[in-house]
């Protein structure tokens, strides 16, 4: 059998192209502001994770003009041979302080640190307990550690414990959390987790990517949001979304980050960050702790567009950040919102099963400091009048039309089986990118 005849069987995103509502891969061709340039067209963007708009800041772009003069363009190795600089270790520094932590560890990428910690630290005598909907680096390191994995339903501190009272008590236990998830919006219950984890002697992991920057009084994260610092033994945080970069990072303990530098082979075998990367990281610390006036505007950007959508009628299910998902329902539906949103000059991002459980495919809109009223004014308007035409929300724009079955109708009714049809091959497709998150 030839390996590659998958490859010509698979049509499920093919079969979505031809519909006109593929919405991957698209090309921008512009920096990502809160106004994006696609096909030569502006459009308002709110489907980034730049929250604090940093990605285009003069500081940030000084800062790795600089690093490229002096450090060129790459480091030729990895860290654990010829790829650290003075400013890895500098940067690492700069995090465990800003975290308040004994050490910090950067990464590549932060897919990458979760896959290296994970699997550097879970041992064949070991239990990962995870939340259902964490993110995917997650549950792939977990696969590729020697420990096995228990999984507990979405922020259900009930199966939680069910989960950890079923462990024996001389195996290493290690929860594993998103702080902020990343398709709900929604926040970990850190607090309860924290006490569990004591009463069963389970060490906690807290995944930071979507709450850097954006959680806690001095955007330290989730467990500064809550006062539990001290209380988490490992925080993970990307550099890809508030701080405007590229890699990940872990800190806490020494013994911990020396033991992981010597056995997380996603470390020891992946190229070493790029100078600008890491020196434009080390400026946007600067920049969270001395511009707090960033963290405020986003927190009233999301009150905003929180508090319009749901007077609209949307359900925007449990979200309690910048994050906000706008529930559609239907996968096919949720392509057809974003295509008609991305028509009308809106960029957003549909997440369909089994990102999401099916049936609750969402359009997940996001949002940044630099946004302005005007802008977000007009997503609201244009949000409004799609979700009325497409049924969404409360109140048609287009009254209904109640005829005998035509052709066109039958001919309609043919092509929604065909649909259904395309949905079962993309859903598919899906499983095999996010696995089952259900």
């Amino acid at each position: 059998m030839d390996i590659f005849e998958k490859c010509g069987k698979f049509t499920a995103a093919r079969d979505v192209m031809a519909e006109g509502f593929y919405p991957y891969f698209t090309t921008i061709e512009s920096a990502q502001d809160p106004e994006v340039m696609v096909n030569g067209k502006p459009m308002i963007m709110i489907g980034s994770n730049d929250y604090l708009g940093l990605t285009t800041h003069p500081r940030l772009k000084r800062a790795a003009a600089r690093a490229l003069r002096k450090y060129g363009t790459g480091c030729t190795g990895s860290r654990f041979l010829n790829g650290t600089f003075d400013i890895h270790e500098e940067l690492e520094r700069k995090l465990a302080e800003f975290e308040g932590r004994e050490a910090a560890l950067f990464f590549t990428t932060g897919f990458l640190t979760n896959l290296g910690t994970i699997a550097g630290l879970v041992g064949k005598d070991d239990v990962v307990i995870t939340d259902k909907l964490d993110h995917a680096s997650i549950i792939d390191g977990c696969r590729l550690s020697f420990g096995e994995t228990k999984r507990f339903r979405h922020n259900n501190m009930e199966d939680l414990e069910r989960t950890l009272e079923s462990i024996d008590s001389e195996r290493g236990k290690f929860i594993v959390v998103d702080g902020v998830f990343s398709t709900e919006g929604d926040i970990a219950n850190l607090p309860q987790i924290v006490k569990l984890g004591k009463k069963y002697g389970a060490r906690i992991m807290v995944d930071d990517a979507h709450a850097i920057g954006v959680l806690g009084k001095g955007g330290r994260g989730t467990a500064e949001h809550f006062g539990l610092q001290d209380e988490v033994d490992i925080v993970m945080g990307t550099c890809s979304k508030s701080l405007a970069s590229i890699g990940g990072f872990i800190v806490g303990p020494e013994e911990v980050i020396h033991y992981l530098k010597h056995h997380s082979r996603a470390l020891i075998f992946s190229a070493s960050p790029p100078p600008a990367s890491v020196i434009v990281v080390m400026e946007a610390l600067k920049i969270i702790e001395e511009e707090p006036e960033r963290r405020e505007q986003l927190w009233r950007n999301t009150r905003k567009m929180k508090k319009g959508f749901q007077e609209m009628g949307f359900d925007t299910g449990t979200s309690e950040t910048p994050i906000i998902p706008l529930l559609v329902g239907d996968d096919m539906a949720a392509f057809k919102m974003r295509r008609i949103l991305f028509d009308n000059g809106i960029f957003s991002n549909p997440f369909v099963s089994p990102a999401v459980p099916k049936g609750k495919a969402v359009i997940r809109t996001s949002y940044m400091a630099t946004h302005t009223t005007e802008q977000l004014d007009r997503v609201l308007d244009i949000c409004e009048k799609v979700g009325k035409e497409l049924g969404i929300i409360p109140g048609r724009r287009f009254p209904r039309r109640r005829r005998p079955p035509t052709l066109r109708a039958r001919m309609r009714r043919e092509r929604m089986v065909m649909k259904e049809a395309i949905r079962k091959r993309f859903r598919s497709w899906m499983d095999r990118i996010y696995g089952i998150r259900q």
